[in-house]
């Protein structure tokens, strides 16, 4: 008797589990370009304004189809704002308050090119052009902020190619050093950038340190043979 009173238990904490669905995975996408949807001729009048919103997730463009709550027109403002996207088969997923997801339609996606390697023979000017270059992509910098703060990329381009890249250092110490002239740099650039920008740049940061890890291990390796 007592084993037939739990059996309805049993069940309902089976069908519960069945019923639930994993979390989607969640990461940090940036709005690269806003513009009013083009409606067909066929639309009824009273549509409400609907936008396409290009975000890049990892390597990935997408253009994804938006529709603001109560016609707001907030989402105009967004360039350059990074949020947390979740990939789905067709669309991108906003999280939302209380388990509430926000599924975005997605109009087309573009794998973007992998990343040019580098020249060993022009190394370290190419790796710090391109490091620099990318940097000014990725935080979608304004005209005045390019402005601000392109001597300071000059001035720590000269720096850490005259460190990261030279042999006869040990591979610590040059990372030391790379560190060292990153602080001094991302310092000035603080009070230039927006503090979505600054968290960015800090993830950015994370990459290359790994990113050059790798570069020199594979250079004294290479130096070694």
């Amino acid at each position: 008797m007592h084993r037939l009173s739990i059996l309805p238990f049993i069940w309902i904490a089976t069908l519960s589990l069945l019923c639930q669905t994993a979390s989607p995975k969640y990461q940090p996408g940036t709005v690269l370009a806003v513009q009013r949807h083009q409606e067909s001729p066929s639309s009824p009048q009273n549509t409400p304004a609907r936008y396409d919103v290009t975000v890049q997730v990892d390597d990935t463009v997408y253009v994804v189809l938006y529709t603001p709550p109560y016609g707001s027109n907030t989402v105009e403002y967004s360039v350059g704002l990074e949020m947390l996207f979740a990939v789905g088969n067709d669309v991108l997923i906003l999280p939302g308050k209380r388990d509430r997801q926000e599924e975005l339609p997605i109009l087309r996606k573009n794998k973007l090119p992998p990343k040019p390697a580098i020249d060993w023979s022009r190394a370290p000017g190419q790796y710090f052009s391109m490091k620099m270059e990318n940097l000014s992509t990725s935080l979608h910098l304004s005209e005045e902020q390019q402005a601000r703060i392109k001597p300071i990329a000059e001035q720590e381009r000269a720096e850490a190619g005259g460190v990261i890249f030279t042999p006869v250092v040990p591979r610590k110490e040059r990372l030391s050093q790379w560190e060292k002239i990153v602080r001094k740099s991302d310092a000035k650039m603080r009070p230039i950038l927006s503090e979505a920008q600054w968290q960015k740049l800090q993830r950015m940061r994370k990459d290359q340190k790994r990113e050059l890890t790798e570069l020199i291990t594979k250079q004294d390796i290479k130096g070694d043979k």
